[in-house]
């Protein structure tokens, strides 16, 4: 799992046809305590998320079993949004 969090959308209004309706956002890798980190993904928002919330994020073929992807051409997918995150050092 990647912890993240949401920078942006993007729209493509030519897409294969398993993927229509779906909302595309663009996710910043962040550390546990919320510092971003150097990568971007696009993944798939399974679970609402809205904009500045932190994700979960799932990839591979964790992402197409979310709610909703089997048999869909995805990635990565968000399968959560964190309320909270505890490290203890």
């Amino acid at each position: 799992m990647i912890l993240g969090r949401v920078v942006g959308t993007v729209v493509a209004t030519r897409k294969d046809e398993r993927l229509l309706g779906a909302k595309l956002l663009v996710v910043r890798t962040v550390d546990p305590r919320g510092k971003d980190e150097a990568g971007y993904t696009v993944a798939i928002d399974t679970v609402d998320a809205g904009n500045n919330e932190r994700v979960l994020v799932v990839t591979g073929s964790s992402a197409r079993m979310a709610a909703g992807l089997k048999d869909c051409p995805v990635d990565a997918a968000i399968v959560g949004v964190v309320d909270s995150v505890e490290v203890q050092d």
